[in-house]
């Protein structure tokens, strides 16, 4: 415990903190996957590792980036800060990986909106360090969620990533739901590695494996996987689309979940806030149903789920379906390869909400909500997951 420094408790396959600073100051569960190794970058050399905050604890992001800065083996750390603390451990550790010499490169987005000030601060900070700031690309806010450390192993390089649908805010970790990947994926690596060349002006716009980004590939990439599902739909297919965002209101993509829906597409969305698309409406939009969760804690992930006859893709974003994210910003938009962990996310944020009869509304044709009626068993998402991942 980094208050009171005892040892965690483990517990149903999860470590946790009994001492009274975690019991005053939220969740903090943290994840088994992150404890049965030596360290952190042998955990995620074992396997791609998925938390889900804030019912996981976000300190194991920043328990990786303190054990870089102090790594020796550790040549170079790349950062992108959005919105963070005003005291963040996050950029303490930073600091600390450019004072013992290590090439730390932050990409810090100074209009993100309230935190401008902040930020300046936090870049001043950072160049006294030593640490590379730069302000991304000139006329997008850099949005996308992202960090990248580089190890020297066995003579070679290895890239570990972390990717987030979050900022790097500890205290919004304990409020807003959002997932944290981790992995050392030699082609998601790559693609990382590349974005990041992107935004410190080391390089022209890059094809990537594996990702999709804005303001480039996003909107696109989402497009043709909608399109794709129609296809499949009319060639008499099992068709789906499951889509979790905090807004829609792009009208491209708008559009084309329309024409899914008019191909017998069976449409699910969970929109937290602002929602233009109108579902329910026969000959246009009657495969749609728009749900929103307003509970305990705010809605924050961006998960997008494709069908795709069987063989089924998932992605997690940084980015709403928004003109501003997906045309101008830049978002990165990840898949999630391994079986298990996309099972995991689809049951996670999908199952368990499309179930939920106690803090879920439902848009209408007129757009109003209606709140969803109690019928037959309680079913909470937000209190299950509270109860499954951190009990």
């Amino acid at each position: 415990c980094p208050f009171c420094q005892n040892a965690p408790i483990l517990q149903s396959g999860y470590y946790y903190f009994s001492c009274h600073y975690y019991q005053k100051y939220g969740i903090l569960l943290i994840s088994a996957s992150f404890q049965n190794k030596g360290s952190y970058f042998d955990a995620v050399g074992n396997g791609d590792i998925l938390l889900h905050h804030p019912f996981e604890s976000f300190s194991p992001v920043i328990d990786f980036l303190s054990q870089a800065a102090k790594d020796p083996n550790v040549v170079a750390i790349k950062q992108t800060l959005y919105r963070t603390d005003n005291n963040s451990e996050l950029v303490k550790h930073l600091i600390e990986a450019a004072r013992n010499g290590k090439e730390v490169t932050v990409v810090i987005e100074l209009r993100a909106r309230f935190e401008e000030a902040k930020n300046l601060k936090l870049a001043d900070l950072l160049q006294e360090a030593g640490a590379v700031v730069v302000y991304g690309v000139v006329g997008y806010k850099t949005h996308a969620k992202m960090m990248l450390i580089i190890r020297q192993e066995k003579n070679t390089l290895k890239r570990y990533i972390h990717l987030s649908s979050g900022n790097y805010h500890t205290t919004n970790a304990k409020q807003y739901t959002d997932f944290s990947f981790f992995s050392c994926n030699d082609e998601l690596s790559e693609d990382v590695h590349k974005l990041f060349n992107e935004l410190t002006g080391m390089g022209k716009v890059l094809k990537l494996k594996k990702m999709f980004h804005a303001p480039f590939t996003l909107k696109t990439g989402l497009i043709d996987a909608i399109e794709r599902e129609i296809k499949h739909a009319q060639e008499g297919k099992t068709a789906q689309i499951l889509i979790k965002v905090n807004n829609i209101t792009e009208q491209g993509i708008i559009q084309a979940l329309y024409r899914a829906s008019q191909a017998g597409v069976k449409t699910e969305l969970l929109v937290r806030s602002i929602c233009c698309l109108k579902p329910g409406i026969q000959g246009v939009s009657e495969n749609i149903r728009v749900r929103s969760i307003v509970g305990r804690f705010l809605e924050h992930s961006r998960v997008f789920y494709f069908h795709n006859d069987g063989q089924s893709e998932l992605f997690c974003s940084s980015a709403d379906l928004m003109e501003r994210n997906l045309l101008s910003r830049i978002e990165a938009c990840f898949p999630i390869c391994d079986k298990k962990l996309a099972a995991r996310i689809k049951k996670e944020a999908f199952s368990l909400y499309l179930s939920d009869n106690q803090q879920s509304w439902q848009l209408q044709q007129d757009g109003s909500y209606k709140k969803n009626a109690s019928s037959g068993q309680i079913s909470c998402a937000q209190q299950t997951l509270l109860d499954t991942l951190t009990n």
